[in-house]
């Protein structure tokens, strides 16, 4: 597991929305695995019918990943 997910990861015990969306993830056996791209892991939440506030989780987490 490398990118976005490994980051994401390591982020599961955090109480915040980044924390909610790595256990959500964690939990996904469908989880992408790559390619390392935002559209990517779009994609696969709006596939699942995630709501408005987890695909802005999404885009907040991978702003916050993107900068490091």
């Amino acid at each position: 597991m490398s990118g976005f997910t490994a980051w994401l990861s390591r982020h599961a015990t955090d109480q915040d929305a980044i924390g909610e969306l790595a256990r959500l993830a964690a939990a996904d056996s469908y989880w992408p695995e790559g390619p390392d791209r935002l559209q990517t892991f779009t994609d696969h939440l709006e596939a699942g019918g995630a709501s408005r506030a987890t695909l802005q989780n999404l885009t907040d987490a991978w702003v916050r990943y993107a900068s490091h």
